[in-house]
């Protein structure tokens, strides 16, 4: 079966450029997400951390 993935995606004009394009969507995702948990104000953090906790009524969608 593999053989048969590899044979087709190699007849494929200008395939390579689609890994290195996810690469780069993963890579920027990732550094991003980590500047923002960088940069996040302690206040932002604490919201956040207790959304899954928050029994507030106004908060829950009918």
């Amino acid at each position: 079966m593999f053989k048969f993935v590899k044979g087709h995606m190699e007849s494929i004009d200008g395939v390579m450029i689609y890994p290195l394009i996810s690469l780069l969507i993963f890579f920027i995702f990732f550094v991003v997400l980590f500047l923002w948990v960088v940069t996040a104000k302690k206040k932002d953090i604490d919201e956040v951390s207790k959304l899954p906790l928050d029994n507030n009524p106004k908060n829950q969608e009918l």
